[in-house]
């Protein structure tokens, strides 16, 4: 008895060999079997077109970095210790948590941060070496400190005195930690981030009204010129600086959560427009390349509940003469985070210190 050649799968093409009246089979069965290959090459064709638009994607999201981020010669960490100061601290090879320093201007004309006498506004952006939480480290603009080579005083007089490189000293000496790269941040600019996010959300701790502008106690919804004099006020506020460095934790929190968050991270518009507007807004040093930024994306491992604010401490208040209203450090607790900066231990510094 003849059988049938076998087709590619080495299934008979008449899998019914002959029907009884000696007609030949119908290759009904073979159709029935061939659909799974071509299940199988729609998929790997749908795969290789949803690879290509997330390379597509990626590169898009490359470009707008490499494209619209400004680098900056003058910038530190590379060797911000002025002649005659102390060497900067040192950082453990195994260290792998990064200290970011944002410095800021909340200056009605922030085309060009350098060209204000004093840095407004001044923050430790602390990544722990999982990547699975950030902490903002904001220092008031009022705090008294020493400034290296300079005496004591207000903390962002530091700018004015040495610009970018003598800040990054002052604040190494003031937490004995080694900060890994600078960005200089338009703050204005990174506000109006809020426009493209379609606002952000905050809870705001004290009622109060500036510029036309009321904000209300408890969750409130801002953006646009609305969150750029929520960031500014500070005479409304009870604690004056201190609550006006507390509310620009708050809107940079709520910035990075949402840009973070599956809605803005599923549309691919909404995130490119995300990501280009806060490369325009900040100078970083040059030695952040694009190849640092990449990786470091890509290894994060957060979700925006794991940004943490933190408050430099202070104890109280007094004035100087000479120098004015000032924020005086509190040095016991300035100890407990700096050494837990140090070490990479932030998470335990806020159980001690919820607040």
């Amino acid at each position: 008895m003849s059988t049938t050649p076998p087709d590619d799968d080495g299934i008979g093409i008449f899998a019914d060999d002959q029907a009884a009246d000696g007609a030949p089979a119908t290759p009904r069965r073979a159709k029935r079997r061939r659909w799974p290959k071509r299940l199988l090459i729609s998929f790997i064709v749908l795969v290789a077109v949803v690879v290509a638009a997330g390379g597509l994607y990626a590169l898009s999201l490359d470009h707008s970095v490499s494209s619209n981020l400004k680098r900056a010669d003058n910038l530190p960490p590379d060797s911000p210790t002025a002649a005659g100061e102390s060497p900067r601290p040192s950082k453990a090879s195994t260290d792998k948590s990064l200290n970011f320093v944002l410095m800021g201007s909340d200056s009605r004309d922030a085309k060009n941060i350098q060209d204000n006498a004093r840095s407004d506004t001044l923050m430790i952006v602390h990544l722990d070496a999982d990547r699975k939480a950030v902490y903002i480290i904001s220092f008031p603009r009022d705090m008294y400190v020493d400034i290296p080579a300079h005496g004591k005083n207000k903390i962002n007089a530091a700018y004015a005195f040495g610009g970018p490189q003598l800040t990054v000293s002052t604040l190494e000496q003031l937490t004995g930690v080694r900060m890994d790269h600078v960005a200089q941040v338009d703050f204005e600019g990174f506000i109006n981030l809020t426009n493209t996010l379609g606002g952000v959300t905050i809870d705001n701790s004290y009622a109060f009204s500036s510029h036309g502008f009321t904000y209300p106690k408890g969750k409130i919804t801002i953006q646009g010129q609305k969150a750029l004099w929520f960031v500014r006020e500070r005479h409304s506020l009870p604690n004056g600086d201190l609550d006006r460095a507390a509310n620009q934790r708050k809107v940079v929190q709520a910035i990075m959560a949402k840009g973070l968050s599956g809605g803005t991270l599923t549309n691919p518009l909404k995130f490119n427009s995300f990501v280009s507007g806060v490369a325009e807004d900040v100078t970083v040093d040059n030695s952040l390349t694009d190849s640092d930024i990449r990786n470091l994306a890509l290894s994060l491992r957060m979700t925006p509940s794991d940004i943490k604010q933190i408050q430099a401490p202070i104890s109280g208040f007094s004035s100087v003469a000479g120098i004015g209203d000032v924020d005086v450090v509190d040095q016991a607790k300035m100890a407990v985070l700096a050494k837990d900066l140090k070490h990479d231990k932030l998470a335990a510094y806020l159980k001690k210190y919820p607040k």
